[in-house]
Order: C-alpha cells, then structure tokens, then sequence
C-alpha cells in the first residue's frame, strides 16, 4: 500500500466516544504505507439547532482536516442541512480542506455520503455496508452505489446476503480487534472482580429488560454499563451503574476491571446482521463473553463465548461466563486470530487485486 492513497467515507467520525470499522482500517492502513483520508458525515446546522447534535459534541470536532498520530487526515464537513439534502458535494468538501481530490481506491459505507461527484474521484470503488437497510433514503442510495461500484466488502454474511443477487467481486471481513490496546497479559495471574460490563450504543438494539432481569437476579454482581446518553426505559436495580460514554483510550482500564463481557442484543432485525467489534475487544481484554446468539456469534465454550437464545436460557449463560477461568486466556488466544492488523492486510490485499 506504499504511496497509495485511500479515502473512506464513514458515517461516524473519530472524535468521539466510538470506534469504528473504517477508523481502524484507516489507521492500518496508513501504517502500511498509504496516505489515508477519512471522511465522515457531516455536522449539519440542523442537527445542532434541534440538539441531536449537542454544542459540546460539536466543539470537540476540528473544523479543518485534521492529521492524526497514525497519519491520518479526518476531516468532518460542516453543512446547514443534513445529507443528503443540500449542496454538499464529497469533492467540493475535499478541495475546500486543500486535499487533493483523486484517490487509488474510495471506500463508502454511509450511503448518505453518497452524491455524483464520488465515482469521479477515484477509478476503484468500493461499497463497505455495514447494516442491513431493507427500505427508505439509505436503501435507495446503496441501490445507487452498488450501480456504481466496482466491489463489495461487507462486515457480515448476513449483510452481503442482505444486497441481494451481486455480481461484482465481494468479500465478508467482519470486524476485529486491535490487540494492542486492549490485551493485558500482566494481569493473567490475578483473578478478575465479579463485575459485568457492557460498552457501547445503548439504542433499540440494546436490551435494557435482559440487564434489569441479570441484576434483579445476581444482587451481589456489579453491572456496569458505558455508553452514550443512557436512557432506560424504566427503573434499574441498584447493582446497575450507568456511567455514560466512555473514551476509547480508557476502555481496556474498564474492561480490565470486570469478569464478563455483555452483548445484551435485543430482537431488532438489525442484530442478525451485525459484527459486534465488543465481541473480540472482551476476549483480548481477558474477558468471558455472554451475548444473545445470532448468526454471527455462537457459544464456544473453550473461549468464554456464552450465549443465549431466549429470556429463559439467559441466567444459564450468564452464570456459566461468570464461572470461566479468569482471566479469560483462552478467549484472548481466540482474539488474536481477528486482529485489525491482519484484517487491513487482507482488505489491502483485495484492493490491490482490483487495480490489476
């Protein structure tokens, strides 16, 4: 990838309290050698007039391109309305930020991102879903990309299979881990607190009743639960603490200080499809997994992943994550095999047999 360069369209910057796929990529990437832009969807006006957009999220979020530590150039547009509406065009953002718009490979996976000056910067495009979107703005706009591109690498089976019959390259990368930040191997010998912890989005996905049930049932067991604006639909037992979003660089610190990882999937649709990243950020951080089962996660006892297909079964996969062996050393050997090192070598790869 030397001297290649690389866009991403992403639908989430790097600015707050997510990591994302395209993040970690991009990150990968530009350490092997490729000059990396990422650019995400825009703040719009309206977005912070009606509050979705907080005025102390958007203070935090630079202006200008932004370069990294890693090398590589954020840049998060600011617009009046919201994408897809208005004039905001991906090469006119570019120009403006002074980076040269013309690109080895692009890689989109915000169809809101996607207007008609993309196709012309770069001769390689590639459609990276990462969600399944069955109707509406987004399924029409990914009918309009999939037109237009030259492959599809998608996070899950489900997700490729959710595009419908393809006859373009594809590949399924689900997503990784970087190992480095999360893997504490000095802690091996000293067995971790009972404390449960989940870390993520908390939005219909997430299944607020199967953590009041958990706590109602284990009293004794701490549940803590980070993420964004936190908004339970009723009251939570008093073992339940809710700390808000937590920032990337301190993660590992809270995951190093619980027992068992949570993936409390609710029965949204969007589930099925989904390559949780937390899945193999628990298990490097020596963490037991309990999820509910879907396509893509499966029990695998050897490695601390417990999982659950109904409310009843739930409790028994809960118990059984809280009984592994801790740290959780058999889980983080499993991680090591999903590192985003090697997934950026094999996206890398893919990229280089389409410019052939």
């Amino acid at each position: 990838m030397t001297g290649a360069r690389i866009l991403f369209l992403s639908h989430t910057h790097v600015f707050g309290a997510f990591r994302v796929g395209s993040h970690h990529y991009a990150r990968e990437l530009a350490r092997l050698g490729a000059e990396v832009v990422h650019l995400s969807t825009p703040i719009s006006l309206a977005h912070r007039v009606t509050g979705r957009v907080p005025p102390g999220v958007a203070a935090t979020v630079p202006r200008d391109a932004h370069r990294d530590a890693d090398g590589v150039t954020h840049l998060v547009p600011r617009t009046l309305l919201p994408r897809p509406w208005g004039s905001f065009r991906v090469a006119r953002a570019l120009t403006r930020a002074g980076i040269e718009a013309r690109f080895d490979a692009i890689l989109i996976d915000q169809p809101l991102l996607w207007d008609d000056t993309v196709r012309d910067l770069s001769d390689t495009l590639v459609y990276r879903p990462t969600d399944l979107y069955p109707d509406g703005l987004k399924r029409s706009l990914q009918e309009r990309i999939l037109a237009s591109a030259d492959a599809v690498v998608a996070t899950s089976g489900a997700v490729l299979q959710g595009l419908g019959h393809l006859t373009l390259p594809s590949l399924v990368i689900e997503n990784g881990v970087d190992l480095g930040a999360f893997t504490d191997t000095t802690t091996d010998a000293e067995t971790r607190p009972v404390v449960c912890v989940y870390v993520g989005a908390l939005d219909a996905r997430f299944d607020w009743q199967q953590v009041r049930t958990w706590a109602t049932a284990h009293p004794d067991v701490p549940f803590v639960i980070a993420g964004p604006q936190p908004a339970p639909p009723a009251s939570l037992p008093q073992n339940v603490e809710l700390v808000g979003p937590v920032p990337y660089a301190e993660l590992p610190r809270l995951l190093h200080g619980a027992r068992a990882g949570l993936l409390p999937l609710s029965d949204d649709p969007s589930n099925e499809s989904r390559s949780p990243m937390k899945l193999y950020e628990y298990l490097a951080a020596g963490l037991a997994v309990v999820s509910r089962e879907t396509p893509g996660i499966r029990t695998d006892t050897e490695a601390g992943i417990h999982t659950y297909d109904s409310p009843e079964t739930a409790d028994a996969a809960l118990v059984a994550a809280l009984r592994h062996p801790s740290p959780n050393v058999a889980g983080r050997r499993a991680a090591e095999n999903h590192s985003w090192a090697a997934k950026a070598g094999e996206l890398a790869t893919f990229l280089a047999g389409l410019a052939d």
